[in-house]
């Protein structure tokens, strides 16, 4: 196929809802949804378990993002008693804190809104599963970059 061309965006790393990592008292996921669904997914054939058990959530306003295809798609995964199954898909991409020269590999992870039932997300707002990356907290600045035909960034209006 020749060269790839990729897209990318400046992010804040912001607060999210706590239910995936575990962090916000849900009764149903004590340990997070993320701790349900990691091996579901590896039994669909994506492991995760290299990765922090919570989402990284990137706004990327004044950017919006348009997701393309996806290198991961499972469709009806039931991965707990307490929902109906949903559609899931992941998107590869890479991060990194803004000033360092190293880009991680990730994913945006995306339950399908069609099919979740709570805990929907801005619009502007990326769920990223990545390894831990140190220094990585609330309001720090980071960098996501994908190729375009996965995950293409514009400005709003554009």
């Amino acid at each position: 196929m020749g060269d790839s061309f990729h897209s990318s965006a400046k992010a804040i790393v912001t607060r999210g809802h706590g239910i995936a990592s575990g962090k916000t008292s849900d009764s149903r996921f004590p340990e997070g949804t993320l701790a349900l669904q990691v091996p579901v997914f590896r039994d669909l054939g994506l492991d995760l378990r290299e990765f922090f058990s919570g989402t990284l959530n990137l706004s990327i306003h004044p950017y919006s993002y348009r997701l393309g295809v996806p290198d991961h798609c499972f469709p009806q995964v039931k991965w707990t008693d307490s929902l109906p199954p949903e559609n899931f898909s992941f998107y590869r991409c890479r991060i990194r804190l803004l000033g360092e020269t190293d880009f991680v590999g990730a994913f945006v992870y995306w339950p399908h809104p069609s099919t979740k039932p709570e805990f929907h997300q801005d619009p502007h707002v990326l769920e990223v599963l990545a390894p831990r990356i140190p220094g990585a907290d609330y309001g720090q600045e980071m960098e996501v970059t994908a190729e375009s035909n996965t995950l293409e960034f514009s400005l709003n209006g554009s």
